[in-house]
């Protein structure tokens, strides 16, 4: 009985310190609290998926660069799935902990388990399947699509790993433990740095050492965050009662994490209509720089996410208690630094090029179509990061048809009659210039929505 009601009174207090924390400290603190280690760690884990791309390119070849550049549609989509499940939970367990509502906040990490593993696992079947038919259709060629699915049937058996770290991992964060989620990435990404070069140089592995290693690392970071929700003592934690599977509940995750689920599924499908279109207009080495534009931009955007990440909490908790002046306080700031990295990140593509394109590949071919792409591909970047923010904003307040259609309009109504139409007359550079313009409309939209929000805010 002592040790029963000490735990119910540690809970209490971690409810009270986290009340204080989302409700009361100051915004510039508590965004630097959850979005300094967010942004860390999506940093980290974008920096390991470049390391892939340098050591293949390095290592294999721009062939192999090509290859890997197929997998990314395929890739995204299995993100995708854990995204649905994943961002959804995390955007609702904070609601919950803002209305203080803690067991149905367990409800949801045990009905995600199941629907990560559900989803997940119908994913690996289908590709495992059809696997060199669905790369062909994205674009595949006799030269680049033995490296893609050499990597690719190492990597998707395991993808179930990578979204249940990846979900829970946003869980962990949601739920008031933003440095040890901080960790997850960072443990992740020095695996894979430090395995990477072992299975692809010493042990002569090529494309299929890059898989193994990043296997390797799913491994142990889907360990440490199941760990951590085994333990009884954190207040979101795993319950018997939580895995019964609940409509409602189920309902709730996917109304807000089919927002993110529709970007990456509109991204993927994008990819894949570039793809055949640069295999058109520049070859397969034009599919390679896309590759290299996608990782530099994955990078600055990632960045974006791990603000995105540590607003998540603050405007759910806030939203959820009506602190409707604490919410448009975090988002201003967040939106603020989301463009002063997008402005970095544009500065940098005009004045390296070269230098960005050359840590992926030695071959002079692909760094002059990538150095060229790359000055083309990031004209509007600046305005990216505004854009992302308000997206995301309105996923973590559960208004989730605005962020889906925030989502939507910029990949479907925007960006892939670009893509359709600008090449046909300029060519490869169409394709390039399509990415700026499609952004440039999406921010005007996403201004739009978030002005009439504020009007919402005032009458409540």
């Amino acid at each position: 009985m002592i040790e029963n009601n000490t735990d119910q009174q540690d809970k209490k207090l971690y409810d009270t310190n986290v009340t204080n924390k989302l409700g009361h400290l100051p915004i510039g603190k508590l965004l630097i609290e959850y979005s300094i280690p967010a942004i860390i760690g999506t940093l980290v884990i974008s920096l390991y998926s470049i390391v892939d791309r340098i050591y293949i390119g390095q290592g294999v070849g721009p062939e192999a660069i090509s290859g890997l550049a197929l997998t990314f549609p395929i890739m995204t989509l299995s993100v995708a799935c854990g995204t649905l499940v994943g961002a959804g939970a995390a955007a609702r367990t904070s609601i919950c902990m803002g209305k203080n509502e803690n067991e149905k906040a367990k409800h949801i990490l045990g009905n995600s388990l199941i629907l990560v593993l559900t989803i997940s696992t119908i994913y690996a079947i289908i590709n495992m399947i059809w696997m060199d038919d669905i790369l062909i259709a994205f674009g595949g060629t006799p030269v680049t699509l033995p490296y893609a699915a050499e990597y690719l049937r190492i990597i998707i058996p395991c993808t179930i790993l990578n979204n249940l770290s990846f979900g829970f991992n946003n869980m962990m964060r949601a739920s008031g433990y933003p440095k040890k989620a901080m960790l997850t990435m960072v443990i992740s990404a020095l695996a894979n740095v430090i395995l990477d070069p072992i299975f692809i140089f010493v042990f002569d592995m090529g494309i299929k050492g890059a898989a193994i290693a990043t296997v390797i690392s799913m491994c142990i970071t889907t360990a440490w965050v199941i760990l951590h929700f085994v333990n009884p003592k954190h207040t979101v934690s795993f319950s018997k009662e939580g895995f019964r599977l609940q409509m409602k509940i189920i309902l709730s995750i996917v109304s807000i994490g089919m927002s993110p689920f529709l970007i990456n599924v509109t991204a993927s499908l994008v990819n894949v209509i570039m793809n055949r279109v640069l295999l058109t207009h520049g070859g397969d080495l034009a599919i390679g720089a896309f590759g290299i534009i996608n990782s530099y931009a994955a990078f600055m955007v990632m960045a974006i996410i791990g603000l995105c990440q540590g607003m998540q909490p603050i405007v759910g908790y806030n939203y959820g208690a009506g602190n409707y002046d604490r919410v448009k306080s975090t988002y201003y700031r967040t939106a603020i630094a989301a463009t002063v990295i997008t402005t970095l990140g544009f500065i940098l593509s005009l004045a390296i090029p070269d230098i960005l394109a050359n840590a992926f590949t030695r071959d002079e071919k692909l760094i002059d179509i990538s150095a060229h792409g790359l000055r083309l591909v990031f004209l509007a970047f600046p305005i990216v990061g505004f854009q992302v923010v308000t997206t995301n904003f309105f996923q973590s307040i559960g208004i989730a048809w605005k962020a889906i259609f925030l989502s939507l309009s910029r990949q479907v109504l925007f960006l892939l009659p670009m893509i359709w139409i600008l090449p046909r007359y300029f060519e490869l550079n169409g394709a390039w210039i399509a990415l700026p313009i499609a952004d440039t409309i999406a921010c005007v939209l996403a201004l739009l929505f978030l002005v009439y929000q504020w009007k919402i805010f005032k009458r409540v």
